[in-house]
């Protein structure tokens, strides 16, 4: 199976389930688009395998529709619990493929992490090939596993990674990466759900 047709299974597979999961709810496409904050023609879009939506974008849905982001990846899946430890053998993944990025959303079956790993790959591209700065609730680590890459803070000058450097920072501003070669670069992301990460702390004293 070629990159292309495997991409094209993947769109197909997450707007099945997307589907399944709104039509679970009895829901409309408008009543997800009020819930989750994004476009009627984005959501149908989705829907129709026709295209994939950055993280940020996930998110939204996900807490539009109240689920696990990785809900959207594994239909059986189960809550990670105090005490236990799961583990990622090499090439056990979900693929999600934007314009710029391809993610591997690592523990796919495992609910309501404190965390979100991912490892990635930046294609090739300009700043400039992107729409918009991401942003979303929590926290975000980077490492530059292979390549270089630069880091665009919103607000901030650039900041140019090498291998083996990385970043933390608060990912509610906005953010992009980009490759800064001409060759794709290896990077893993760790972004963390501040909702969870306050519910498993438990109250402020």
């Amino acid at each position: 199976m070629n990159d292309i047709s495997q991409t094209d299974t993947q769109r197909l597979d997450f707007g099945r389930r997307l589907r399944d999961l709104r039509t679970e709810r009895g829901w409309t496409l408008s009543e997800v688009a009020q819930k989750s904050g994004l476009a009627i023609s984005t959501i149908s879009k989705v829907e129709r395998g026709v295209m994939s939506l950055t993280y940020d974008r996930l998110a939204l849905l996900a807490s539009g529709l109240g689920v696990d982001m990785a809900t959207f990846f594994s239909k059986d899946g189960q809550n990670f619990e105090p005490g236990s430890f799961a583990i990622a053998r090499s090439g056990e993944f979900e693929r999600q493929e934007t314009k710029n990025y391809v993610y591997e959303m690592l523990f796919p079956s495992l609910w309501h992490k404190s965390m979100t790993p991912m490892m990635g790959t930046l294609k090739a591209h300009d700043v400039l090939d992107f729409d918009a700065f991401v942003s979303h609730p929590g926290q975000e680590f980077l490492m530059v596993l292979d390549g270089t890459i630069t880091v665009h803070l919103q607000g901030k000058d650039p900041v140019r990674l090498n291998e083996g450097d990385s970043i933390y920072f608060d990912s509610t501003r906005g953010h992009l990466y980009a490759s800064a070669g001409d060759q794709d670069a290896r990077i893993l992301v760790v972004c963390t759900d501040t909702e969870i990460g306050e519910a498993l702390s438990g109250p402020s004293k």
